[in-house]
């Protein structure tokens, strides 16, 4: 069983785990990304499918994250998602990554700042040793951000996930705990 303790802040951001009271920001936020997301991603769009995703990310082995920008009115503003995913333990201690910004926070440095707490949140709270983040080869904006925040490239996995209903390839990239 993992420890779930509140996850770090940045000087711009900061991490909460997410919950059934973001639903109306998170669609609003999915609705406006629709073309940032495609084809990279597809995140829950419609309030059952946030619901189920809430629900889902509630269980031990998941850790559904918001990227919260902290802006100087003191209204907080999704500026996107981290998922920390099948996780397993005893000898493994490993999980999925998955992240993705929302329009008009993209390539800013935000995401770097989200994805660099997440990381530090799964090796030091959640006990984790192993990060695994799968990446469209196309996805350059991905691929830069996992290699700045110190992931290495594993290999490559042709037709590995269906993502708006194709299955596509994508470059493996890990980190693990030093």
């Amino acid at each position: 069983m993992t420890t779930r303790r509140k996850p770090s802040t940045t000087t711009r951001v900061r991490l909460l785990p997410l919950h059934a009271g973001y639903q109306q920001a998170f669609l609003a936020a999915v609705r406006a990304s629709r073309a940032l997301h495609r084809p990279w991603v597809s995140p829950p769009a419609t309030p059952e499918q946030f619901a189920a995703y809430a629900e889902r990310m509630q269980a031990p082995s998941q850790c559904g994250l918001l990227v919260v920008l902290q802006n100087e009115a003191g209204t907080p503003e999704l500026a996107g998602v981290v998922n920390i995913t099948n996780m397993v333990m005893g000898p493994f201690c490993s999980a999925y990554l998955g992240y993705y910004a929302f329009a008009g926070f993209e390539r800013q440095g935000l995401m770097r700042e989200g994805l660099t707490q997440a990381v530090r949140h799964a090796f030091r709270t959640l006990k984790l040793h192993r990060l695994e983040a799968n990446i469209q080869p196309g996805n350059t904006a991905s691929l830069a951000l996992v290699r700045s925040c110190g992931f290495s490239k594993e290999g490559y996995s042709p037709r590995y996930l269906k993502i708006g209903g194709r299955w596509r390839d994508h470059e493996r990239w890990a980190i693990v705990a030093s």
